[in-house]
């Protein structure tokens, strides 16, 4: 049960962590042919769980050492909490602006201007009613 604890977890670390080579991988997923961090990190993520460091002591060691580049996902604390926040803040400004807009383009409508015929031409007035008979409506 030891044995499928510590490998449960080493598969959960390499997976919280990224590959330093510069390929943008999850460490434990590093598919780069002749990768030469990947192997290191991840024996240096073994020895960190045989010597029964907390994961944040292990997250720690790895950034004190590959910089914070190195985590896979922004921590919830400080500025990185931005990183986390911004998406939502960018939709929801988003959305507002939508709705907005919406709005606005409603609340500017006008309705059709209805043409007076009695100060119309007499030709005009005619065409009107010729159109008006044909279409079957009241008009435009």
């Amino acid at each position: 049960m030891g044995a499928t604890d510590a490998s449960s977890r080493y598969n959960d670390l390499n997976h919280r962590l990224m590959c330093t080579c510069g390929c943008a991988q999850i460490l434990g997923e590093c598919n780069h042919v002749g990768c030469p961090n990947s192997s290191g990190e991840l024996a240096e993520l073994r020895i960190g769980i045989s010597d029964n460091k907390s994961d944040q002591q292990i997250f720690d060691q790895f950034v004190a050492k590959y910089g914070a580049v190195v985590l896979a996902a922004p921590t919830t604390h400080g500025f990185d909490l931005v990183a986390w926040v911004a998406p939502f803040a960018v939709f929801a400004a988003a959305l507002l602006g939508t709705i907005l807009l919406v709005r606005r383009w409603s609340v500017g409508r006008t309705e059709p201007v209805v043409a007076d015929t009695a100060t119309m031409e007499p030709a005009e007035r005619e065409r009107r009613e010729q159109i008006r008979r044909e279409t079957g409506d009241g008009g435009f």
